[in-house]
Parts: structure tokens; sequence; C-alpha cells
């Protein structure tokens, strides 16, 4: 599949006024996208989105993807769905976890079916390195949305939409994530909590998170999921850096692992990176598209292959101080905090 022609794409995006969604839609607006349709609940947002926008190519729903019908007007005549609405901060989903099958299952499933039956073209679901060896609830609801989407791409077979994953570690500066939290304390002068100085996370620009929905846009099979090689740090690299660039020594607080969390995160494991085709900057990771009766040879032929390791924030590129401050620069929001300061 080629670069698609965006003048002619009519695209919708579940979580629409979110970190991902709002920074997708100023990308495809730029890209002459024809019409952009955001679906979310928070009707404050969508009004502040629309204000700072104010592009005619721009419709807003409010819609819940708990509630399939809620998406049938969003969903009606468009070409691509990018699903990124979801419940993410994994303390909540721990406290809460029916909350999070319904929003994280149920709801891509009902995103599945209306994409469907709307004869929508492809949807690209986004979805998290949590996902991988899930041990908290958040991860584990957004591998079944995985397991959802090739459990349909399967029964589809080429009867319906396209539709496959990308997975991803830590957008920085997201949304609830512990970049602008650390910013906003260093601002107000406060200390900086840290849960294990020696947890690394994967870091991943919201602009890279952007260029991955692409690729899968583009290249996307049934059932594929696809992967960022990120570089990872240290939860103490990211804090000392941060301070660095704003010129404070400010005192840690350690609160502790909290629930659900890992030292470590895991973006593919080395069973699924024996068949992941490389692609540079990113990996495809197919669909085994086998029967359930696992007929003729290809069962046999599926045992014969190089063994992998799992792919890491341990055991991928470290980023030390240095390279974590060049990666923070290229946050707009981190820039401009600098530049008011």
């Amino acid at each position: 599949m080629n670069e698609p022609d965006y003048s002619n794409l009519r695209i919708a995006i579940t979580g629409g006024t979110g970190s991902f969604g709002q920074t997708v839609t100023r990308h495809l607006l730029d890209l002459g996208a024809a019409e952009i349709r955001i679906i979310s609940r928070d009707e404050t947002k969508q009004d502040a989105m629309r204000r700072e926008l104010a592009d005619p190519r721009l419709r807003y729903f409010i819609g819940d993807i708990r509630h399939r019908d809620s998406l049938f007007h969003p969903f009606r005549g468009v070409d691509v769905i990018f699903h990124a609405a979801a419940l993410k901060q994994v303390p909540s989903c721990e406290f809460f976890p029916e909350q999070a099958i319904s929003t994280n299952i149920l709801g891509s499933e009902n995103v599945i079916l209306q994409a469907a039956a709307q004869s929508v073209s492809k949807v690209v679901f986004l979805s998290t390195d949590k996902a991988v060896a899930p041990i908290n609830a958040m991860g584990m609801t957004k591998a079944l949305m995985e397991k959802l989407v090739q459990a349909y791409a399967r029964r589809f077979q080429g009867d319906g939409p396209v539709l496959c994953c990308v997975r991803y570690g830590n957008v920085m500066y997201s949304r609830g994530s512990v970049v602008p939290l650390f910013t906003d304390r260093i601002l107000k002068g406060l200390p900086l909590p840290i849960t294990a100085p020696q947890m690394t996370r994967f870091m991943l620009p919201l602009a890279e998170a952007v260029d991955l929905v692409k690729v899968a846009l583009v290249h996307g099979l049934p059932g594929d999921v696809f992967v960022r090689k990120s570089p990872a740090a240290t939860v103490a690299t990211l804090a000392e850096a941060l301070q660095s660039l704003f010129g404070t020594r400010l005192p840690i607080e350690l609160l502790g692992i909290r629930h659900g969390e890992k030292i470590h995160e895991t973006l593919a494991t080395g069973e699924e990176l024996r068949t992941a085709d490389d692609l540079g900057a990113h990996l495809r990771i197919p669909m085994d598209c086998r029967d359930i009766n696992y007929a003729g040879n290809s069962f046999v032929n599926a045992l014969v292959t190089e063994e992998h390791n799992d792919f890491t924030s341990e055991s991928t590129l470290r980023l030390d101080v240095v390279g974590t401050k060049e990666m923070l620069l290229r946050i707009p929001e981190i820039r401009l905090a600098l530049e008011k300061r």
C-alpha cells in the first residue's frame, strides 16, 4: 500500500481530544485530510479544540465507545478509524478493573463491529507495552483488545475492515504521564516523586507515535501489530535530565512501586520476534493466520524457529542524562516551558 491521498480521506479518531488525538489531528490537517471526525465524551475539551483549531474539515461528536449506537453517525462514510479511546492509568484500572474491561475490551469490540457495519476500510488500534506479559488490569485489557483485533481479522477474511494495532511505550508529555508531572513540580519548586529509581521506561515523543500509526495505515495487513524501536531511560535519569534542563536541584521523594507496575516493560516477546519483519525504525509482527485445526505441516514448520530474546526497556538502547535531555528538547511543551522560565 502506498502513501494515501489524504485529500480524499475521511478519518475518525476515537478519544480524539486526548494527547495523541490532538497531535495526530494537527498532523492530518497539515497533510490535507478531507475530513476528520473527533469522537469523545468530553464536551469541554471538544469546545476548546474547536476554538483552537477552527478548521471546517473538523467535525465533533459526543460519544462513548461503550455505547455502540453512539458510533453510528461518527463512523458513517469514513474511510479510516484511529482508535485511541481507552482507560490508560495503571493505578486507576487496578482499582476499577471492571471499568477498564468496559472501555478497553468491550468498547474496542464496539468499534470493530460498528466499523464493519459502516464498511470502513481500515481501523488502527492503539495498544501499549503493558499489554505484553501483562501484570496489571490496564495491560490485560489492552492485551485482550489485541486478541479481539486478531480474532475478528481472521473471521472477516477480507470481507470487512483491515484491523491492525500499534504498540508503544511511554509517550512523552502525554496527559497524565510523568514528564508533565515532573515539569509542573519543577516549575513550582516542589520535590519530585519517584517510584523506583532503577525503573526503566521506553521513551517516545508524540510525533513518533503519530509516525507509527502512519506506518500501520500504509503497511498494515489484517491482524498486524507494529512496534516502534524505542530507547529507554530510568526514572532517575529522566528526573535528573529535567532538573538539568531547568537548572534545579530539588529533593527526590521515593514512593515505592505502585499497584500493577513493573520494573521493566516489554514491547515484543521473543516468540513474536521470531516472525517479525524488520522495517528499520519499526517492527511488523504478523498475525498467526493458521486455522484452529492446525492442519498439514504448518504447525510443524512453525516449531522450527530461531530463538529470540524479549525486546524490553532493560535490553534496548539506554539513554543517559545527555541523551534524555536531547529527547526532552524535542517536546514543544518543554521548549515552551524553558522559554517562559
